[in-house]
């Protein structure tokens, strides 16, 4: 039999905690990064200054999201979990883009025309 050693939970922690704070770091970056980008996308899609609910908003975001996960099936092709995840951004984007064609089909032109979206 092979003997294992006990290890404390403050040893575990100690540990689990010298990791942590690089890692931190990392993400804190990305998401600063992906506020500023998420920022200009709502200024451009925008409706008035404080609009970040708008169909115009949600759409441009999520054109935003199809084409960073686009990119990333493109490396990892089998990524079977991330592929369900962009069709369903997808339909999302679709039902958006149909209720503003039956709203208001000059705001669906203007979105289309600024995101560089085909019918």
């Amino acid at each position: 039999m092979v003997e294992r050693k006990k290890v404390s939970k403050k040893a575990k922690q100690k540990v689990s905690s010298k990791a942590r704070p690089a890692t931190e770091k990392k993400d804190v970056k990305k998401i600063e990064a992906l506020g500023k980008e998420k920022a200009a996308l709502v200024e451009i899609a925008a409706i008035h200054e404080k609009d970040t609910g708008s169909p115009e908003v949600q759409i441009a975001i999520l054109t935003k999201r199809i084409q960073e996960l686009s990119e990333h099936l493109k490396i990892h092709k089998k990524d079977l979990s991330s592929r369900r995840g962009l069709l369903g951004l997808v339909n999302k984007r679709r039902k958006l883009l149909m209720y503003l064609l039956k709203k208001d089909e000059k705001r669906y032109q203007k979105i289309t025309e600024k995101l560089g979206l085909e019918k």
